[in-house]
């Protein structure tokens, strides 16, 4: 499983256009080499760290197939939808929610990557494209990307592919991460799957594992 960098994007904090609010969802493409650090690519910047950015979040990857989506149900703001604008990392063609899954492993460059949860959209994307329900619409469809960890730093260019080379032994998908997150319904024990990935962000491990322990409480 491979796919190739289309593009590697890194940004400074920036205002937020008519609020003013700080945001660092605004990138341009690197030419040339970009080093991976601990945290996410050198000279990329997030102006809300509670929320986006550290460890857990360093690098975020986006499908640019997304982008004819967005474009396809907001027809207005359709020439604005083009890869790198909803502030992500990395871009590939290939690989939706529904082909990577919790925890895998990739080497990109002389780096190596975990995939450790995916995007929750905020806000901003509203705020981003001029347009109201956009950041509904992506939490609907589970469509908002994902996010790696670096589990060794290392040096990129566009180009470069992301190859595969580690998968739990019982995977979740990202598609199926988005769907037993929205169903009121769901089977405990396939919660109880997700909330055990070892890759899972402890944060989200922990929510989910909150969502399961709520629901024994009620039976």
């Amino acid at each position: 499983m491979k796919a190739i960098v289309d593009a590697i994007y890194a940004g400074a904090v920036r205002p937020m256009p008519d609020d003013g609010r700080p945001t660092g969802i605004f990138k341009t493409p690197l030419a040339g080499e970009a080093e991976i650090g601990r945290e996410g690519l050198v000279g990329d910047a997030q102006a809300d760290r509670r929320v986006h950015g550290g460890p857990e979040k360093a690098l975020h990857h986006f499908p640019a197939e997304h982008y004819a989506r967005f474009a396809a149900a907001f027809t207005e703001q359709a020439a604005a939808f083009v890869p790198g604008a909803i502030g992500e990392n990395l871009t590939t063609r290939g690989w939706t929610e529904a082909e990577v899954c919790l925890g895998d492993v990739y080497t990109f460059g002389s780096a190596r990557l975990q995939l450790s949860q995916p995007r929750s959209p905020c806000w901003k994307i509203d705020a981003r494209f001029g347009v109201d329900g956009l950041t509904r619409y992506v939490a609907e469809h589970g469509i908002a990307g994902w996010y790696y960890r670096v589990l060794a730093p290392g040096r990129c260019r566009a180009g470069d592919a992301l190859e595969l080379i580690e998968r739990e032994p019982d995977p979740v998908t990202l598609a199926e991460y988005w769907r037993l997150r929205a169903s009121p319904r769901a089977d405990r024990a396939r919660l109880q799957r997700v909330a055990d990935s070892p890759g899972l962000a402890p944060e989200q491990r922990a929510r989910w594992q909150q969502r399961l322990d709520w629901l024994r409480a009620q039976r």
